[in-house]
């Protein structure tokens, strides 16, 4: 059976052609692998993988098949990252260059790649020095991604971490002060400094964040909320935060 490979949906179909993409280094964000095989190509391919750093997922055949956009997957599909990822040093470097104390926006398990595209996009217009997303549980930066966030990833350095906590304390390490978006938060927004070096947590479209991502922030803010419904979306949220970072960070009056 052929490999074949579209480059449309960003999916890599093929064991020669995902092996032949992970050997020239196409940024990969995540490999789906048949569950429950013993074939020794396809573990070659997922160990491989593993070696790179990419989040490898073990799904059964009728997920594959229902990915497959050319019938003949053979077992694995990458979906190839839509631009490489960046490092924490990357973004904390951007800053230093630019005499500007950090602005990075954490995304703790977005899973909606419309939200995460739309936080990223967001997060570039209004002056951030990165995104940080982590490996599991979290949207990557694929096609719809990439088209959501209107080219944003191109110019924005987005990183990805095993762990968001751990992710957390390096940079409360680094200087850099914790700020939570929460409904319940203590700190309400407007009242809140934020010129110092900051990151800006976002949690989950359902859950918000997790209890310890909550617990390694150094303060929950709340938006003030006028109507009926208790909540902003997870990039609606982004937004407002990152625009009163860049009013407080330009000096502008309300």
């Amino acid at each position: 059976m052929k490999d074949m490979e579209t480059r449309d949906s960003g999916l890599i179909e093929g064991r020669n052609a995902v092996r032949e993409a992970l050997r020239a280094g196409i940024a990969v964000d995540k490999l789906y692998i048949a569950r429950g095989g013993t074939d020794r190509t396809l573990g070659r391919i997922a160990a491989q993988a593993r070696e790179l750093g990419v989040v490898v997922a073990e799904v059964d055949r009728r997920k594959l098949d229902a990915m497959s956009a050319t019938g003949s997957h053979q077992g694995v599909i990458a979906a190839a990252a839509a631009h490489a990822y960046a490092t924490l040093d990357s973004i904390l470097d951007a800053a230093r260059e630019k005499g500007e104390p950090p602005l990075v926006v954490v995304c703790d398990e977005i899973s909606d790649p419309h939200n995460l595209g739309a936080i990223i996009r967001t997060a570039e217009c209004a002056g951030a020095h990165g995104v940080v997303i982590p490996k599991r549980r979290s949207a990557g930066l694929t096609a719809v991604v990439e088209k959501t966030s209107a080219g944003a990833v191109s110019y924005l350095p987005v990183a990805r971490v095993p762990n968001i906590p751990a992710l957390l304390r390096n940079l409360k390490e680094r200087g850099l002060w914790i700020y939570g978006a929460d409904a319940a938060g203590e700190s309400a927004i407007y009242d809140t400094d934020l010129r110092c070096p900051a990151a800006l947590v976002i949690g989950s479209e359902g859950a918000g964040m997790s209890r310890l991502t909550r617990e390694s922030c150094d303060f929950l803010l709340s938006i003030p909320m006028r109507g009926r419904i208790s909540s902003l979306n997870a990039s609606a949220a982004a937004a407002v935060l990152l625009y009163e970072a860049l009013r407080q960070r330009t000096g502008q009056t309300r």
